[in-house]
C-alpha cells in the first residue's frame, strides 16, 4: 500500500467516517490514548526519577572558575576584558550571569529526560524583561537569546532556579527564603506547563496574556515594582537615547548634516570611518533577512552614524554597534548590530544526548531561536555579516525595561521567581509539547523539591567560584575595572 492509500490509525474503511487520508509530514499522527504525550511523559519517570534532579555531581576535569573566565574571553575585544571581569566580580549573581558556559559544563552530569526544547541557554533571572511590540504595547518575556539552542529543557530551569537563590542572597534574604524562591520558581513552571497541556493547542500557544501574569503567578508584591519599570520602559526609546547620545552636525550647501554619536567611554565610542563603513555596508545583507513587509518602513530612514557600544555582563567584549537612522523629519531609529558567537552550550550537548546542529550563521540561530520562544518578537529582527563575523540586528531601546533581581526586597524575590518560572514554561511550550513535560513533572511537588535542592547546591558552588575570581583579581592574575 502506497502512502496515498494508507489508512489513518484508528479509522475504518468507508466513504464518510473512514476516509483514506495520508499522514502529512509536519502534522501530528492520530494515536491511541495509551501513546499520548502525557502518558509518555509519565513513563519517563521510571528511567529518570524526578527526585534525581536534586543531584549535583561536578564532572571530572572541571576547569577552575578563573580559567573558565579566561577561556570565555578569547576572541573578544581585548581591552574590554577587564570591564567584563569587573562586572562579574560584583557579586555571585553577577558571576553566574557571565558564566553560562561553565554552568553548561557542570549540567552535563545531571539527569535529563531527553525531551528537547528551544532553550534560552542563559535563562537567569535578569534575562527577563519588558519590551514594546509593534503597536507600542509592553510585553514581558525572555529577552536575551545569545546562547539559544535546542537542548534539554531542564538546563534552562535549573539555571533560572539557581539565579533566584543567588539574587535572594544578594538582597539579604535568609536561606529559607532563597530556597523557597527556587522552589516556587519550579512550581510555577510546572503548574503553567500543566495549564498549557490542558488547553486546545491554539489557545495554549497564545496563553497567559501579560496582563494576567501577576494574578496567574500570585505576584502581587511585585505590582509597584512592575509599574515603575513599565513607566520607565515607555520612555526608553530610540528618540530618548539619541537625544542623550548624539549631537547635531552642521550641514553644507543647504543639506542638513543630521546627527552623530558622542563619545562616552568606556560604554560608547565612535569608530574609524572604515569600521563604520563596513557595518553600514552589512545592512544591505540584513535587509534580505527582514520580513519583506517591513522593507518599506526601513526605506524611509537614512543611515547617519555608527558607534561601538558595550552591552551586558556576559556579552561584554563581543563586538556590538549602534546604528543611527533618521527619517524625513529627523526622528531617530537606532539599530543594534551585535556579534553572534557560537552558543556556549554547543560543546556540551552530545554528552547530554543531544545532537549538535550543523554549523550555520550564528545571527540566524539567535533570531530564529528568539522567534520560537517569544510570544511577540521585534519586527525588525534580522542578521548579517561584518568583516566575516556573524551579527544579529534588532531595534535598540524599543521600550525595554527590566527588573533587577539583585535590587528587589527579600519578600519580592519569591514573587519574581514565580513570574519568571511561568514565562519560561510559556517559552518552552512553543517548541516542546507541554503535555510531555507536564506528564513528567506531574501534580505533586517532588520535582520542585529536587530542583530547589540542586539550585541551593549550585548557588553554593557559584559563590565559591566567585570567591576564586576575587582572589585572582587581588593577586593580579586577572585585571578588572570595578564598579563600571
Amino acid at each position: 500500500m502506497d502512502e496515498t492509500q494508507a489508512v489513518v490509525p484508528g479509522q475504518r474503511g468507508g466513504a464518510v467516517d473512514g476516509e483514506r487520508i495520508p499522514h502529512v509530514p509536519g502534522f501530528a499522527r492520530r494515536g491511541a490514548a495509551e501513546d499520548s504525550p502525557r502518558t509518555r511523559g509519565k513513563q519517563l519517570r521510571t528511567a529518570v526519577p524526578r527526585s534525581s534532579h536534586a543531584e549535583l555531581t561536578l564532572p571530572a576535569g572541571r576547569p577552575d572558575a578563573v580559567r573558565a573566565v579566561e577561556e570565555s574571553s578569547r576572541d573578544r575585544v581585548p581591552e574590554l576584558t577587564p570591564l567584563r571581569v569587573g562586572r562579574m566580580a560584583a557579586n555571585p549573581f553577577a558571576f553566574l550571569r557571565g558564566s553560562a558556559g561553565l554552568m553548561a559544563h557542570d549540567l552535563v552530569g545531571t539527569p535529563v529526560t531527553g525531551i528537547a526544547a528551544q532553550l534560552c541557554g542563559d535563562a537567569h533571572a535578569a534575562n527577563f524583561g519588558l519590551y514594546g511590540d509593534a503597536r507600542g504595547r509592553l510585553v514581558m518575556d525572555l529577552n536575551d537569546f545569545d546562547e539559544t539552542v535546542v537542548g534539554p529543557w531542564e538546563w534552562d530551569l535549573k539555571r533560572l532556579a539557581t539565579s533566584l537563590v543567588l539574587a535572594g542572597r544578594v538582597v539579604g534574604a535568609d536561606e529559607d527564603t532563597c530556597r523557597a524562591a527556587a522552589f516556587d520558581t519550579v512550581g510555577a513552571y510546572r503548574r503553567t506547563m500543566r495549564l498549557l497541556a490542558r488547553l486546545p493547542a491554539l489557545d495554549a500557544w497564545n496563553a497567559i496574556p501579560d496582563e494576567e501574569l501577576v494574578s496567574h503567578t500570585d505576584a502581587r508584591d511585585l505590582l509597584g515594582t512592575l509599574e515603575r519599570v513599565s513607566a520607565k520602559a515607555r520612555n526608553n526609546t530610540s528618540a530618548r537615547f539619541a537625544a542623550r547620545s548624539t549631537e547635531a552636525v552642521g550641514g553644507t550647501d543647504g543639506i542638513d548634516g543630521g546627527r552623530r554619536f558622542v563619545d562616552a567611554p568606556p560604554v560608547l565610542r565612535r569608530v574609524p570611518d572604515a569600521e563604520a563603513a563596513a557595518v553600514t555596508a552589512a545592512l544591505g545583507d540584513y535587509l534580505e533577512t527582514v520580513s519583506e513587509d517591513r522593507l518599506p518602513l526601513l526605506a524611509r530612514y537614512a543611515v547617519h552614524d555608527v558607534a561601538f557600544r558595550v552591552v551586558g555582563t556576559g556579552s561584554v567584549g563581543t563586538r556590538s554597534y549602534v546604528v543611527l537612522l533618521l527619517d524625513h523629519r529627523g526622528e531617530p531609529l537606532v539599530l543594534q548590530v551585535k556579534e553572534a558567537r557560537p552558543s556556549v552550550l554547543l560543546p556540551h550537548l552530545p554528552a547530554a544526548g543531544f545532537a549538535v546542529p550543523d554549523p550555520g550563521h550564528e545571527g540566524r540561530r539567535v533570531v530564529l531561536g528568539q522567534k520560537r520562544m517569544q510570544v511577540v518578537s521585534d519586527i525588525l529582527l534580522g542578521w548579517t555579516t561584518v568583516d566575516g563575523r556573524p551579527f544579529q540586528v534588532r531595534q535598540f531601546r524599543n521600550r525595554k525595561g527590566s527588573v533587577d533581581p539583585a535590587a528587589l526586597t527579600a519578600d519580592q524575590v519569591d514573587d519574581y521567581g514565580r513570574m519568571t518560572g511561568a514565562l519560561l514554561a510559556r517559552a518552552h511550550a512553543h517548541s516542546a509539547d507541554p503535555r510531555l513535560i507536564a506528564g513528567y513533572c506531574g501534580k505533586r511537588e517532588e520535582f520542585d523539591e529536587a530542583v530547589a535542592t540542586f539550585a541551593v547546591a549550585y548557588a553554593d558552588r557559584t559563590t565559591e567560584d566567585h570567591a576564586d575570581l576575587l582572589t585572582a583579581i587581588r593577586t593580579g592574575r586577572l585585571a578588572a575595572e570595578l564598579g563600571v
